[in-house]
């Protein structure tokens, strides 16, 4: 489940329509960084959620009114465009052994079965690369749990800034992002793949989980939620998360010497822990402070 706080490739999946909800508060963190002419908000995102929940008030919404311009981790492009990418990125090359034969032995009963769970023929992720196979799967529990792109803080902010006329970018490329899963070696794409099929059968109670802490302002559960997901996959932790953060931090630092307020929203993850974004500006002197609500 790391997945939907690492990236927002769930957008890219089609969603189960969820039932209304009632309406439930929400106060997730946030934070600014600030000197004398600049204020850069931090805001860290869930990439789907039911529907029902508020969040984009009090602070947030403040913070974001306030603001000069919107960063997103990525500006999505349209539907046929990502499906584009995904597929030229997601597919093994011609002449690659079909994927469940690629898994250890031991796992390939339990990957089929998941494929199976998900609603797909036993075969149909076989010609994917392992990464693509686990982003499928990590995301069908989530559509079949009513979690959604629509109601997640990227569309909202997306819709809110193009009807406030706010500058809206992003701090990566769909290219970018789907390079970090397809660059990753084969090792750690089947590793991926195979702890993702581990976590499958307690998906809703982990997603809950992370949602709840998020909604409550827990960054420090949040990250340990993050760091159980990912501890058998270091490499996929260091390029999907602290490489990523190193750079962010390295923007935000560049973008201080310019006048401004700038609204900064990237997923919960990279936004906890001993390697989040604020670590990583700390440890060059800029401190990022918990805006308190």
């Amino acid at each position: 489940m790391a997945l939907a706080l690492a990236l927002p490739l769930p957008a890219c999946a089609k969603e189960a329509p969820a039932p209304a909800a009632a309406a439930k508060d929400a106060d997730p963190a946030l934070w600014v960084v600030k000197d004398v002419d600049t204020t850069i908000y931090l805001f860290g995102t869930i990439h789907v959620l039911k529907p029902g929940m508020t969040w984009f008030d009090d602070a947030v919404k403040t913070a974001f009114d306030r603001s000069d311009e919107v960063k997103l981790e990525l500006v999505m492009p349209d539907p046929a465009t990502m499906q584009g990418l995904v597929q030229s990125t997601g597919v093994a090359p011609p002449g690659t052994p079909p994927l469940t034969e690629r898994l250890p032995v031991a796992k390939r009963a339990a990957f089929t079965k998941a494929v199976v769970d998900a609603g797909l023929p036993a075969d149909a992720l076989d010609k994917y690369k392992p990464w693509l196979a686990a982003t499928q799967l990590s995301i069908a529990p989530l559509s079949k749990l009513g979690y959604d792109a629509t109601n997640g803080p990227e569309q909202v902010i997306t819709a809110a800034a193009k009807v406030a006329g706010k500058p809206l970018t992003g701090l990566e490329t769909a290219e970018q992002q789907l390079g970090y899963f397809s660059g990753l070696s084969d090792a750690a794409q089947i590793s991926f793949l195979t702890s993702t099929m581990d976590e499958l059968p307690t998906a809703a109670n982990t997603m809950r989980q992370m949602v709840d802490d998020w909604a409550a302002g827990r960054p420090d559960r949040l990250a340990k939620d993050m760091n159980e997901s990912l501890k058998d996959s270091p490499e996929v932790a260091t390029v999907l998360l602290v490489d990523r953060n190193k750079r962010w931090a390295s923007w935000i630092r560049q973008r201080m010497a310019k006048p401004g307020t700038v609204f900064v929203a990237v997923g919960a993850g990279h936004l906890a822990g001993s390697d989040s974004v604020q670590a990583q500006l700390s440890k060059a002197g800029v401190k990022a402070r918990r805006v308190a609500y």
